[in-house]
C-alpha cells in the first residue's frame, strides 16, 4: 500500500489506537477518534466522562513526544482488510489557534461533536511514518 492509499484509508477510518510510552518503557494503548490533515493527526480530549483529568496520554507524550497510530478496517470479506500505522512526534495543546484548527476538523468529521464542540487537550503528531497493508489486489 502505497501513502497516498494509506491516507485514504487513515482519514476513512471512525477509530484508531494510540500508543504511547511511559518513561519505564511500558507501553499504553488508547482508543481515540481523530482527524487527518496532509501530514498531520489531531485527536481531541473530548467531554466524555474520563477516570481522572490528567490523562496517562498526555503526559507520556510530555517525556516521551514519539507516537504510534495504527488504524484498521476488518470485515469477514477478508479482501477488504487492511490496516495503516503511522508514526511520529506528537505534542499537545490546550488553547491557541492550532487547537482550534484541531477541534474544526474533528467536528467536520464526527456530527456528533457538532452540538458539543471539545474543550480538552489536542494531540497534533507530525507523521513522519507511514506503513499500511491492504488484502486487495493492486487495480482490483
Amino acid at each position: 500500500m502505497g501513502i497516498d492509499e494509506a491516507r485514504l484509508c487513515l482519514t476513512s477510518a471512525r477509530v484508531a489506537t494510540l500508543a504511547t510510552a511511559r518513561p519505564s518503557g511500558e507501553i499504553d494503548l488508547v482508543p481515540i477518534t481523530f482527524a487527518v490533515a496532509g501530514n498531520q493527526l489531531v485527536s481531541v480530549v473530548d467531554h466524555k466522562p474520563k477516570t481522572t483529568p490528567h490523562l496517562r496520554r498526555l503526559e507520556n507524550i510530555t517525556g516521551n513526544p514519539r507516537v504510534t497510530v495504527l488504524a484498521h478496517n476488518y470485515e469477514e470479506e477478508w479482501d477488504r482488510l487492511w490496516w495503516v500505522r503511522v508514526r511520529g512526534t506528537a505534542r499537545t495543546t490546550a488553547s491557541g489557534p492550532d487547537h482550534r484548527d484541531a477541534v474544526r476538523l474533528m467536528v467536520d468529521k464526527y456530527p456528533q461533536l457538532v452540538d458539543t464542540p471539545p474543550t480538552g487537550a489536542v494531540i497534533i503528531l507530525e507523521i513522519d511514518e507511514w506503513l499500511g497493508w491492504t488484502a486487495r489486489q493492486s487495480g482490483s
